[in-house]
C-alpha cells in the first residue's frame, strides 16, 4: 500500500509544530482523516493534507501538501473479490507573494505538482506568476483575486486513448503550454467557532481548461482542533472518451492549527 506520502503529511506536521512555537511568522495545519470498513463492503480511505505559512516584511509565502489513498473491494467476473486500489493523488505547490505599496495588492510567484494515478492527466507540473488583489477585507469577510500567465507541463495516462495530430496515441506522452492562470478566494469567519471558505480557480490553456472549486466548512472543537466538511469539484473541459470530464470528493477531516 502507497501510503508513503502521506507519512510524510504527519511528519512534517510535527516538525512545522516545533518551528511554529519558535516563530510567531509562521502559521501552519494540518489536515487528517481516515474511513476503514469491512464485512459486506470492505473499503479503506487516507486523505492528509498539511498547509504552511511564512509572513515576512516583503513577502507572505505559502507551501501546501495534498494527498488521498483509497482501496476497494471490487468482484471480478467470475465472482471473486479482490481489494484494488481505486484512487492515488498527491499535490504540492508554493506561492510566494511580494507586497506592493498599494494597500492589499501583491506581485506573485507559484508552482505545483500533482500526481493523480486516476485522473484525466497523469502528471501535471505547473509554473506562474502574476497580479494578486484583496477585493474585500472586513472584520468578518476577505475576498483576494489573483490573476497571470504560467506555462503547464503535463502526461497522458498510459491507457489514453487520445490520439495526436499525427494519428499516435499520446498514451504516456508529455505535452506542454501555455497558460492563464485566475484564482478567487474568499473566507468568512461565520462566528468564533465556524469559518466558510471558497476557492475558485482556472487554468485555461489550447489543449485543456482546468477548473477547481473546493468549498469548505470548518467548526471549532476546542482552542486549536477543528472538524472540516469539504466538497471538491475538479473539471476539465479536454479528456480521452474513457474518462469523466468532472471529478468530485467529499470529505469530512480533522484539522489541527500549530
Amino acid at each position: 500500500m502507497k501510503l508513503k506520502y502521506l507519512s510524510v503529511l504527519v511528519a512534517a506536521g510535527v516538525v512545522t509544530s516545533a518551528v511554529a512555537s519558535e516563530k510567531k511568522t509562521w502559521e501552519a495545519n494540518a489536515e487528517l482523516g481516515a474511513i476503514i470498513t469491512s464485512g459486506n463492503t470492505e473499503t479503506t480511505t487516507f486523505k492528509g493534507a498539511l498547509n504552511v505559512k511564512h509572513n515576512l516584511e516583503n513577502w507572505n509565502n505559502e507551501y501546501k501538501l495534498d494527498g488521498i489513498y483509497k482501496e476497494d473491494e471490487v468482484e471480478k467476473d467470475d465472482g471473486t473479490k479482490v481489494t484494488e486500489r481505486t484512487n492515488e493523488k498527491y499535490f504540492a505547490s508554493a506561492q510566494g507573494n511580494y507586497k506592493l505599496n498599494e494597500e492589499n495588492a501583491h506581485l506573485f510567484v507559484y508552482g505545483s505538482y500533482l500526481s493523480d494515478y486516476f485522473g484525466a492527466y497523469r502528471q501535471e507540473a505547473v509554473v506562474s506568476g502574476g497580479y494578486g488583489l484583496r477585493l474585500l477585507d472586513t472584520d468578518t469577510m476577505v475576498l483576494n483575486a489573483e490573476i497571470g500567465p504560467g506555462y503547464k507541463y503535463f502526461q497522458y495516462p498510459d491507457d489514453s486513448t487520445e490520439v495526436g495530430d499525427d494519428g499516435e496515441l499520446l498514451a504516456d506522452e508529455w505535452e506542454g503550454e501555455v497558460i492563464a492562470l485566475a484564482k478567487a478566494d474568499y473566507t468568512w469567519q461565520i462566528s468564533e467557532g465556524a469559518k466558510f471558505t471558497q476557492l475558485v480557480a482556472m487554468e485555461y490553456g489550447s489543449t485543456n481548461t482546468k477548473t477547481r472549486s473546493e468549498t469548505a466548512l470548518l467548526t471549532k472543537i476546542n482552542g486549536s482542533l477543528q472538524m472540516k466538511v469539504g466538497f471538491n469539484v475538479t473539471h476539465n473541459s479536454d479528456v480521452a472518451d474513457d474518462k469523466e470530464n468532472t471529478d468530485t470528493e467529499t470529505a469530512l477531516t480533522l484539522v489541527y492549527n500549530f
